[in-house]
């Protein structure tokens, strides 16, 4: 099946989304913190960006309504430095459908999206111990610029 990935234009269309960007977060975020998603998170997080330049929304591969993979891209601020960066936040992709360049598709759209706005540059997270989501990821352009420590 070619994969198509389409940009969402409409705050509105964004909100129908939101559930499901709820559900896939949660799973996402497991990765880097043990505590829970916060229902509705990503609703309220749309309705405060949608409009930044940063924001990106990516959907793919619609099936029943709900796409089989999606992008949401937001703005990572340095206080300091007063700058904005734009962020992978969520990457999903059905399991239906993985390890079938879905996934870059969607990393790659967002990125176009974003140059197209004047916005060259696009960062990624991964766990540390993730070797497979690096390698991904350099495998599509990125690469390290600093590490996250944390203490707790």
């Amino acid at each position: 099946m070619p994969f198509r990935a389409r940009v969402v234009r409409s705050l509105e269309e964004a909100l129908k989304l939101a559930p499901a960007l709820d559900r896939h977060a949660a799973e996402f975020m497991t990765q880097f913190s043990d505590e829970a998603y916060p229902a509705g998170a990503s609703a309220r997080f749309l309705r405060r960006r949608f409009g930044d330049s940063e924001t990106v929304l990516v959907t793919a591969a619609e099936e029943r309504g709900e796409p089989l993979g999606m992008c949401l891209v937001g703005p990572l601020e340095d206080p300091l430095l007063e700058s904005r960066l734009p962020l992978v936040l969520v990457l999903y992709v059905d399991s239906a459908v993985r390890h079938r360049g879905l996934a870059g598709l969607l990393v790659e759209a967002a990125s176009r999206e974003l140059a197209d706005r004047g916005i060259p540059r696009l960062a990624a997270r991964a766990g540390h111990n993730d070797d497979a989501l690096i390698s991904m990821g350099e495998r599509w352009g990125f690469t390290r610029l600093w590490e996250l420590m944390l203490r707790e």
